[in-house]
């Protein structure tokens, strides 16, 4: 699943580099992967967010993207997860995390994660990618609605919890 493919972006007088993150970016993703947990709620769990996201890499059953300004300070991250549509028959992508540091939102960072993730699903031969959002992430929302993406409002998605 590898795709080292790098992109870069001009966010005015910053610039953000987009790139397949590694081992090597265990630190750097693991951190903003713990904020993003924190941002939904749950404790801060560093170690915890280390040895999953150290997990994800290894296993290489996810893809993440990190985002760097171009000293290499990490900004944002999101993470893909491979699944099939047996209606259309292909393969789509699961776009299940985005997150940007609170310093660098409303700076494009997000954008630049999400063109991405898209160019990703294409290079792949995915039929597209699907995501979910709280109902009240209305920045993460307008983000969507800029970049093309459609609400779903033919089907209703249930979860289930085992307990």
């Amino acid at each position: 699943m590898s795709d080292t493919t790098t992109i870069a972006e001009d966010l005015g007088s910053d610039a953000v580099l987009v790139r397949q993150a590694g081992q090597d970016d265990l630190e750097a993703v693991a951190g903003l992967f713990d904020g993003y947990r924190v941002f939904y709620k749950k404790d801060t769990d560093l170690e915890g967010a280390r040895q999953f996201v150290a997990d994800r890499l290894e296993n290489q059953d996810s893809v993440i993207f990190l985002a760097e300004d171009d000293g290499g300070i990490p900004l944002g991250f999101t993470q893909l997860y491979p699944l099939f549509s047996s209606v259309r028959m292909q393969p789509i992508w699961l776009l299940n995390d985005l997150y940007v540091a609170p310093g660098m939102r409303k700076r494009g960072v997000g954008h630049a994660l999400m063109r991405r993730a898209q160019e990703f699903a294409a290079k792949t031969g995915a039929a597209g990618l699907e995501l979910a959002t709280a109902v009240d992430n209305e920045s993460a929302k307008s983000l969507y609605h800029d970049l093309g993406w459609e609400l779903d409002t033919e089907f209703h998605h249930y979860s289930y919890t085992v307990r």
